[in-house]
């Protein structure tokens, strides 16, 4: 959303985004400030991982998971340095070779995901890197809780939450997307939120899942927005232990207007 928006629309005075996941936002931040440099690195990654064997794939993909998530207590998230660089790098090659391109920390916040089976995984797309380089110019890069976002928005602002989608089936907490557990009384201190911009003026989007994929009775998000519009869409889900369960599944999205 935030790359369709800032893509399509070119007058807006101002362009915020607000995530609550350290890693992300270093990425985002390294990319707009240094996406040559990034680019080197992730290159020569790119050329050596081609050119090892399954077996010294496996060694160093564990290696660099263990260096990214050793490395974790000494950085500053909120002050750019020269090691935001190679931590970049080992985001995205750890995002290009993990299984399915998950990224699930455990509740220490380390970065867990298996090593994923590919011949040659694209690790650096230049193209695409410096493309995003350049969206990211005009956009307020910020870590942070949802609430921190109050001060941005007033009634001529849209907002869009993005939060943790709400578990559909007792097995569907495969991923955690930071240490922080997003569970009901957090979806329900959003829709607060929700409700408290709402009455600002402001223009409100807010997507999650939908649990009548698997539990017609479950009215968690009808009960919680009852006072807004809720549309159901389908989306394309390719994460699932059984392949059985991938596909189009529904997705609900929550609109005050």
């Amino acid at each position: 959303m935030l790359f369709y928006i800032a893509s399509n629309y070119h007058n807006l005075e101002e362009i915020v985004v607000f995530d609550i996941n350290p890693e992300l936002i270093l990425a985002y931040q390294t990319i707009k400030q240094d996406v040559d440099l990034l680019g080197e690195v992730l290159l020569n990654i790119q050329d050596k991982y081609w050119s090892l064997s399954e077996n010294e794939r496996k060694k160093y993909f564990y290696q660099t998971r263990e260096l990214f998530n050793s490395h974790k207590k000494n950085i500053n998230y909120h002050q750019f340095a020269s090691s935001w660089i190679e931590r970049t790098a080992q985001i995205i090659f750890l995002n290009r070779t993990c299984f399915n391109g998950l990224f699930r920390v455990n509740s220490q916040g380390y970065f867990n995901v298996p090593m994923g089976k590919y011949n040659k995984p694209k690790i650096c797309n230049l193209e695409n890197l410096r493309a995003v380089s350049l969206i990211l110019q005009k956009v307020n890069i910020l870590l942070g809780d949802f609430t921190k976002c109050r001060e941005f928005i007033d009634e001529a602002t849209f907002v869009y939450f993005d939060p943790p989608y709400r578990p559909i089936s007792k097995t569907a907490n495969f991923t955690a997307y930071s240490e922080s557990s997003f569970n009901d009384s957090e979806q329900l201190r959003l829709r607060d939120f929700f409700s408290e911009l709402d009455s600002v003026g402001s223009k409100l989007l807010l997507s999650n899942s939908d649990p009548k994929n698997e539990n017609q009775s479950d009215n968690f998000f009808e009960d919680a927005y009852r006072n807004y519009r809720i549309e159901r869409i389908q989306a394309s889900r390719n994460i699932n232990s059984k392949s059985s369960k991938r596909g189009l599944i529904n997705e609900l999205l929550i609109m005050n207007y």
